[in-house]
């Protein structure tokens, strides 16, 4: 089959006619193809766009509100073909897209849709001056999202979401590698009467068509996620040019593990922040740290649940551990593993997996890697894939020095019933999100983003609307 682009509301072949191959993880087969869009078919999207503006952005925040909850709507009846869509490109379980992915997507557009009309700006009562000043809080105009494979849909809503309740239209871009259910969100669309021309989706390589939106003179801002060095790229040439910035980007999250924390949740968790979506996840806990006390113990029970997750056709409701999401991108993982060889001990995994009847897929054991420093490659450097390594620490001090070692700073997580250590360790993590005796439980009105390395900006809530407009000061004399 062929996607196509989604432009003023309908679907349109690349001007170009080029095309790329899209490929199943789970057979290492083209099934179909994608097109990689040029700078006509951005300028396109964005004279669409640019129509649209005016009537979307005086388009009552009440109508908007209804719209978005539509298309949330709309998505969970067509749950299990989304659901299948995302497993078939991404190599992810469908279970993990069933429970996660399709359903975070829906409630991405009914969160903001209902955010919208709480959305509020402030007065000032300027006493003694005769005065009151008031702000605006007013849409950008044309704003471009850019999404990563990862999590295909649930990331690519969480941006375009907020982006259209603040009254913006969209120029947005799912990755290539996973364009399918950005595809299908098309049809959703009209079907809940967004109007059109106020979403356009364009297909393409992050050097052809995500250049060409970067470089629009007419896209007043840009939300990115994905690789560091892909959003230094883009801040080099949207910063000269005024645009509004929010870069997502890469993880090296620290796992700290203290001897008085709550073991069998403790464990339980772990595993699932080591290798949820095949350890795809900016979030996942990718490197381990273990109190001395407990670490044996952890060592020894770690790889005994690690080693009964079962690697398998994402179809299979048994299967923990899908697909990688590319052919490339399993090579990448597997040369860390190399290096890693020369710099710790792998405890278990590090091998590709031969499925029968999907000999050509590209699948990975789950690794775990013991390591004596936190200063080697396979501690420094964003992996993405199933491997974690983990390593014992003595005191307190040691553990946070080794924890902000790093030039990333997207989250953290502590297991400990110390409350005066979590206080101080909260405080002084140099992440953006750091969980207490949990993982990955997201409540949608905070503020997510990293420092460092990991990004500037952030999304989420009011941040996310703060973000898609811009402010206006009225002061009046009376």
């Amino acid at each position: 089959m062929k996607i196509k682009n989604f432009i003023n509301g309908t679907f349109e072949d690349p001007k170009s006619k080029d095309w790329l191959d899209n490929f199943n993880p789970a057979y290492g087969k083209v099934y179909a193809q994608t097109p990689n869009s040029s700078k006509k078919d951005v300028d396109l999207a964005v004279k669409a766009a640019e129509k649209a503006f005016p009537s979307w952005s005086h388009t009552p925040f009440e109508k908007r509100n209804r719209i978005l909850i539509k298309i949330s709507e709309l998505l969970e009846i067509h749950l299990d073909k989304f659901a299948e869509a995302e497993s078939k490109d991404n190599g992810k379980p469908l279970s993990l897209a069933k429970a996660i992915d399709i359903p975070r997507a829906a409630s991405n557009f009914r969160f903001f849709g209902n955010a919208i009309t709480q959305f509020s700006s402030e007065s000032h009562d300027s006493i003694g001056e005769n005065a009151i000043n008031y702000t605006l809080r007013q849409p950008l105009g044309v704003v471009a999202c850019i999404s990563p494979w990862n999590l295909p849909l649930y990331l690519f809503t969480w941006k375009i979401a907020p982006a259209l309740a603040a009254g913006n239209c969209v120029i947005a871009k799912p990755s290539e590698i996973t364009p399918m259910t950005a595809y299908l969100l098309g049809d959703i669309c009209n079907e809940a009467g967004l109007p059109k021309g106020v979403l356009n989706i364009v297909h393409g390589l992050g050097t052809t068509t995500g250049k060409a939106i970067v470089e629009h003179p007419e896209i007043k801002a840009i939300s990115f996620t994905g690789g560091t060095a892909t959003g230094a790229e883009i801040a080099k040439t949207a910063a000269p040019l005024f645009k509004k910035l929010s870069l997502e980007l890469g993880g090296k999250n620290p796992n700290i593990i203290f001897s008085d924390c709550d073991y069998n949740d403790m464990l339980e968790t772990t595993v699932r922040s080591s290798f949820a979506n095949q350890g795809q996840i900016c979030l996942c806990g990718s490197r381990i740290f273990v109190e001395a006390t407990i670490y044996q113990r952890f060592k020894t029970d770690f790889i005994e649940k690690v080693k009964l997750l079962k690697v398998g056709h994402p179809s299979q409701e048994s299967t923990d551990i899908g697909a990688i999401v590319s052919k490339g991108h399993l090579e990448k993982i597997l040369n860390y593993i190399d290096i890693a060889k020369t710099e710790g001990e792998i405890l278990v995994g590090g091998n590709q997996v031969i499925i029968p009847s999907f000999k050509n897929g590209y699948y990975l054991e789950p690794t775990v890697i013991e390591v004596n420093s936190n200063n080697c490659i396979i501690n420094q450097e964003e992996i993405f894939g199933p491997v974690v390594t983990i390593m014992p620490f003595e005191t307190e001090e040691d553990v946070l020095k080794m924890a902000n070692d790093t030039n990333y700073g997207l989250s953290a997580t502590i297991w400990t019933n110390n409350l005066k250590r979590t206080m101080r360790l909260s405080h002084q993590l140099e992440a953006g999100i750091v969980w207490i005796n949990t993982w990955m439980l997201r409540d949608l009105r905070t503020p997510f983003g990293g420092m460092k390395a990991s990004g500037v900006g952030r999304e989420g809530g009011l941040e996310s609307l703060r973000f898609f407009t811009k402010t206006k000061n009225v002061c009046i004399k009376y």
